[in-house]
């Protein structure tokens, strides 16, 4: 009990909260003094049947506005090994089939490719927009849902400024091949032009946008992530026509030469998912440059002969 003051007593009386119908009343004269009151605290009831299945939740999911019914459709199940009555409502309902059931499993994979990926929300809601635009057109049947899928979380990368390698995208894509991936891209590109009447803005790919993942994948220190961020926007200032990937990795391989744990390129490689002999020759490129794009601030302390020789 705790005291409030009742409107009818004149003082603070002690109150009553019957819980079960969200009603406070004063324990004297018995008056309502709030009615309908929601409760916020933890939800610990369990609303299960006798399957034994403890999960408090008695909610749905989200709602998804790229849904026609925003995904608040009923769904009848029919509980473990068919029990809950005969299923015959169940049965039925499966019968009539879901106009929209594709789509829905396009979306369980979008989400669970992203989650793969670590992405945020944004970028799984932009993928999840484009597919539904392909699905609108009725253009997907017959097409690998895996790399239409892939490619849809690809560009979705792109136009949110958080891009990623095809390499990367088809790691996740369940056994889709680049090959797949990119040719789903095309398709996708060229399907959303007809729609929009114009071209797909794809968002452009710099070097900068991969090096802070492909840093922490190395265990680079801040130091030597702020000089290869450096170098980078200074690159750019010469006619370096090599690929942003290929040229962020040839300055990490660059960088990690002139730091105390040098990296070998093998592992430079792996982490940033270019070949050897691409690293190799954007950094052919970039070493007659060397003393101008690297930060002053980096190198005064370190001799640039350490910088391997591009013949060697």
């Amino acid at each position: 009990m705790s005291d409030t003051y009742c409107s009818d007593c004149k003082r603070n009386t002690e109150v009553v909260c019957d819980h079960s119908a969200g009603d406070t009343v004063c324990s004297e004269c018995g008056l309502v003094l709030e009615s309908r009151s929601i409760d916020e605290t933890s939800e610990w009831r369990t609303f299960a049947d006798d399957s034994g299945d403890h999960d408090p939740n008695r909610v749905g999911g989200p709602v998804n506005p790229l849904l026609a019914d925003a995904a608040l459709s009923t769904v009848i199940s029919r509980g473990p090994n068919g029990s809950n009555g005969d299923g015959s409502l169940s049965r039925l309902q499966n019968r009539g089939g879901d106009p929209e059931r594709a789509i829905v499993l396009a979306f369980k994979a979008i989400s669970n490719m992203a989650d793969r990926l670590s992405l945020v929300s944004t970028i799984k809601d932009r993928a999840s927009e484009i597919y539904k635009r392909l699905e609108d057109q009725k253009c997907t049947r017959g097409r690998n849902l895996d790399a239409i899928v892939a490619a849809c979380i690809y560009i979705a990368c792109r136009q949110e400024g958080k891009p990623r390698t095809v390499k990367e995208i088809c790691s996740i894509a369940n056994g889709a091949t680049k090959k797949e991936i990119g040719r789903a891209k095309e398709f996708i590109v060229k399907q959303l032009k007809v729609e929009m009447g114009e071209s797909m803005e794809m968002g452009t790919i710099h070097a900068g946008d991969y090096l802070r993942r492909f840093c922490s994948n190395l265990g680079m220190s801040h130091e030597e992530i702020k000089a290869v961020q450096e170098t980078v926007k200074k690159s750019g200032d010469f006619d370096i026509r090599r690929s942003p990937i290929s040229i962020a990795a040839a300055i990490i391989f660059m960088i990690t030469q002139l730091s105390d744990s040098k990296k070998a390129l093998r592992d430079i490689s792996i982490a940033t998912t270019v070949a050897e002999g691409t690293i190799k020759n954007a950094y052919k490129d970039l070493y007659p440059h060397a003393a101008k794009i690297i930060p002053d601030w980096y190198a005064k302390e370190r001799d640039l002969k350490n910088l391997s020789s591009p013949k060697s």
